[in-house]
């Protein structure tokens, strides 16, 4: 079974599925993982982490991961795909950190977890406000049973994970690949051959992309100006910021604050 919310922002994806070989990926998205049936294996960072039934894992956005099965017979998983519009408090936490040990055993998973998963997996429809409470309630249990540490420590010395590190860091500043390259002691030509294979863009229109999402955040969830916003995400002008902004999402950020979020202003 897939079931998937999808609203403007597809906030929120959970899907019921057999769980299978997945390559190392990576995205915006925060992945929470509770096996259901059977075995899977997760790898994060360098290490590979068995998980039983009943076993939960949570990987953070921007971190490379990937499943193997080893196990015969049924291996079912529920995923739960979260945007980080929906806890912009947590946004540059989940940026800068992630679990040690990404899973939680059977027998320490609160029923809170499970529950919250359940009930997020039963919704007939996108409920915000809900939405937004049951993901609250299972970070809450991750932050009280996992141990944070920076997301440099789990990816090694990976250039994707340095990559990806690096701009969540400076993603705000002005950054160029000639000033990246040289801070990961890299050619630029091979971290511009990265981007396009890993991420299937080049690394403009990357870093534009992170700082779009930031500014989503902000735009939905603060009465902050336009104007500071675009500063704020390392934009250079607020036309570049408009025009990348509406080549993504198609109208204005005033356009966008207006139709999804409940803070409006009238100077912007």
């Amino acid at each position: 079974m897939l079931l998937t919310y999808e609203n403007r922002s597809n906030k929120i994806t959970v899907e019921w599925k057999s769980s299978t070989h997945v390559p190392p990926h990576l995205h915006e998205a925060m992945e929470i993982i509770y096996v259901t049936e059977g075995t899977v294996e997760l790898g994060v960072g360098q290490e590979l982490h068995h998980m039983n039934t009943g076993d939960f894992a949570i990987v953070f956005p921007n971190v490379i991961h990937h499943y193997q099965v080893f196990g015969g017979g049924e291996n079912k998983v529920m995923y739960l795909f979260a945007e980080q519009t929906l806890f912009p408090s947590y946004v540059d936490g989940l940026q800068k950190y992630s679990p040690q040990l990404p899973v939680i055993c059977k027998e320490n998973v609160h029923p809170d977890i499970v529950n919250a998963m359940i009930r997020l997996a039963d919704f007939k429809e996108y409920n915000d406000m809900l939405v937004q409470a049951y993901v609250q309630i299972i970070l809450a249990h991750v932050f009280s049973e996992m141990k944070m540490v920076e997301k440099e420590t789990v990816g090694g010395n990976d250039i994707i994970y340095n990559a990806v590190e690096y701009v969540a860091k400076k993603f705000r500043e002005e950054i160029c690949l000639d000033k990246m390259a040289c801070d990961l002691g890299v050619s630029k030509y091979v971290l511009s051959r990265m981007f396009s294979k890993t991420f299937h863009c080049n690394f403009s229109q990357y870093v534009n992309g992170v700082r779009l999402n930031y500014a989503t955040s902000v735009l939905e969830n603060t009465q902050e100006s336009i104007t500071n916003i675009c500063l704020d995400c390392g934009f250079e002008s607020q036309r570049t910021f408009n025009r990348v902004f509406k080549e993504r999402y198609k109208m204005t950020p005033r356009d966008y604050r207006n139709r999804s979020c409940k803070y409006k202003r009238e100077d912007d």
